[in-house]
């Protein structure tokens, strides 16, 4: 018969099996914590970098500048002007777009050494259309004033698009020679003509030379624009003949008081 002091010095086997199980569960179950907060921290660190990459193209936003105006190369002119004769020639035609959808045909005239003459710019208006800008911002760079000169009105002309404001740079002195600019905007559809001429000796010569320029401005192509051909084709119902020689259809004197004032 085996003695008290040896059965509890040796432990039964299913004493010795228990305690390795419960062991192996010990490790199984820290194992699994471990794993749990490794793929946790694992997760919360992809939260955190979608979150950031989320704010990349706010931080473009603000820092990277926008695209602007570029040569439309492959554009084709959608319009033209009628000819007086067959020397009557446009010197350039360029078009540019714009990335929010603004389209601006431009056509220019230049005359001994290269100075320009005239300039013409047809502006099919897009989401990058500021209404908050004056329309006249950059008339006077394009009319190769220095920034700092305002324009003021300088009377009206009746063409076949309606009366066009004129524009000279502020304080020109009576019987001085100035460029002329000009502006005409429509909402439906969002259109806005505009340029300016040198051409012409004289104040009335120069007016004529403006309104027999918009009068054979023509309509080559509308694209999907319904509302633009059917603009030019009301406008070409009013269209009068040239006389380079002085308008006839001067509206409004440039000492009118109600359009003095710079712009």
């Amino acid at each position: 018969m085996q003695s008290p002091e040896a059965s509890t010095a040796a432990p039964p086997t299913w004493t010795a099996i228990h305690l390795a199980l419960a062991g192996f569960a010990d490790e199984v179950v820290g194992t699994l914590a471990r794993l749990f907060a490794y793929v946790g921290a694992l997760a919360l660190f992809a939260i955190l970098g979608l979150a950031a990459l989320g704010q990349l193209p706010d931080l473009r936003d603000e820092s990277a500048p926008k695209p602007g105006w570029s040569v439309a190369e492959r554009s084709h002119p959608a319009f033209a002007l009628s000819k007086l004769d067959s020397s009557d020639k446009t010197v350039s035609y360029t078009i540019f777009r714009h990335p929010e959808g603004g389209r601006r045909d431009v056509l220019r005239w230049t005359g001994d050494a290269d100075r320009q003459l005239a300039e013409l710019d047809i502006y099919r208006e897009g989401g990058e259309f500021d209404v908050t800008r004056p329309a006249t911002a950059d008339l006077a760079a394009r009319m190769g004033i220095a920034g700092d000169t305002p324009l003021e009105q300088a009377g009206l002309i009746d063409t076949k698009f309606g009366p066009v404001v004129l524009f000279r740079p502020t304080g020109t002195a009576k019987g001085a020679q100035a460029c002329l600019g000009y502006l005409k905007r429509n909402e439906e559809p969002a259109l806005q003509i505009s340029g300016f001429s040198c051409q012409g000796d004289t104040l009335p010569a120069q007016r004529a030379a403006i309104a027999c320029t918009l009068n054979r401005l023509t309509l080559l192509a509308s694209g999907n624009e319904p509302k633009l051909a059917e603009f030019f084709a009301h406008a070409e119902l009013k269209r009068k003949p040239c006389s380079l020689a002085g308008s006839a259809d001067w509206l409004l004197g440039v000492d009118n008081a109600q359009l003095r004032g710079a712009l």
